[in-house]
């Protein structure tokens, strides 16, 4: 991955290095921009230098979370670029166009336990598939709407549906978070009640909107890229406040 990473830079700016065990280093803000688009999720460590406080442990986090890239920046006019004044580690998301910061030098102790969670629970995708720690980083989004795709882990549906409507989540950036939720566990029987559902009635698909504290099913039939679109697209018109809401009982969450 770093090397593919280093490869595309080279090509771009020519001032991106990756020196032999340690991260990727973006040396000027072609780079840098190149970086953040490079991948869904991205970290840049923003430090004086390798030698500084708490760069072992962001190195030491990087190889236990190797889905998403991680490169180093030392260079200050690079920082004025992302508002940068002190030693901070950024993660940048595609979803919501989002950046999630961690003022490293304000902490009193810095751990490579600490930055895992931090990276993993704003690790925010495209499809996110649901659970306790992606629940934290879904509900502190600014997108307050979620198209949940439900279905049980292990059968040929959970990952066609993964596969068939993973390429439909980009066209609505910033006004959708795609949710996958595993129906065959306990932990989410909550959420499949929320909307009516029980694991036996899987797949589905299924509009949570947050800030009116409202949720819709798409009607029973083929789940396809077309319809879902189509459902998102009501909702986003304004048609679906007219449906009746699913479920029997509103609550304020998942």
């Amino acid at each position: 991955m770093l090397i593919t990473l280093f490869l595309l830079f080279l090509v771009s700016s020519g001032r991106a290095t990756e020196k032999d065990g340690g991260l990727l280093r973006l040396t000027d803000t072609k780079a840098a921009e190149a970086f953040v688009n490079s991948a869904e999720v991205v970290v840049i460590g923003f430090l004086e230098a390798e030698e500084s406080r708490g760069y072992q442990e962001l190195l030491a986090a990087a190889k236990r979370v190797s889905s998403v890239p991680v490169a180093l920046c030392v260079v200050k006019e690079v920082w004025a670029e992302y508002s940068i004044s002190s030693d901070t580690l950024v993660l940048f998301r595609k979803v919501d166009k989002h950046q999630e910061k961690l003022d490293l030098a304000k902490a009193k102790k810095i751990e490579s336990d600490g930055l895992v969670n931090f990276i993993t629970i704003n690790e925010v995708r495209f499809i996110t598939e649901y659970n306790q720690v992606t629940a934290v980083g879904l509900f502190n989004s600014e997108v307050k709407t979620h198209l949940v795709i439900f279905a049980n882990r292990g059968t040929k549906e959970y990952t066609d549906l993964q596969d068939q409507l993973g390429p439909l989540a980009p066209e609505f950036t910033g006004k959708f978070l795609f949710v996958l939720m595993n129906g065959a566990v306990k932990s989410n029987l909550r959420p499949l009640g929320y909307f009516g559902l029980k694991s036996k009635d899987l797949p589905r698909v299924g509009i949570y909107d947050g800030n009116s504290d409202m949720k819709w099913l798409l009607p029973e039939g083929e789940i396809s890229a077309a319809r879902v679109r189509e459902f998102c697209q009501s909702f986003l018109s304004g048609e679906l406040k007219d449906v009746e809401q699913a479920g029997a009982e509103a609550k304020t969450e998942l």
